[in-house]
């Protein structure tokens, strides 16, 4: 299970954008790929994604249309649930935390 809104949200603050179009469709794909994946651990993940970063026991960190978005992830295994913690360029990410960043609509 995962929040789409969260996806979509983050897509409509890029209108005007000329990026939008494509960061909608991978992230389009990521969630559809995601939501099927019934990921037993991280080892799982990196099989599907051999970029994705393992940072914790829980917490991923996905590269988005080319490396130039980026979406920190927590995900509980047990209960297949994907928590979308933080979504933005790159450039923001290097300024964060991926350990301890919270989703709180103030994406960039």
């Amino acid at each position: 299970m995962i929040a789409r809104k969260t996806l979509k949200r983050f897509v409509e603050s890029l209108k005007g954008n000329e990026n939008q179009r494509a960061v909608q469709s991978a992230l389009d794909a990521w969630f559809h790929e995601v939501r099927s994946a019934g990921w037993k651990g991280p080892a799982d993940v990196v099989k599907a994604y051999a970029s994705a970063s393992i940072v914790g026991s829980d917490r991923i960190v996905f590269n988005i249309k080319g490396n130039s978005y980026r979406l920190v992830v927590a995900v509980s295994y047990r209960l297949q649930i994907v928590f979308i913690k933080w979504i933005g360029s790159h450039a923001a990410y290097d300024k964060i935390d991926v350990k301890t960043v919270r989703y709180d609509h103030q994406t960039s």
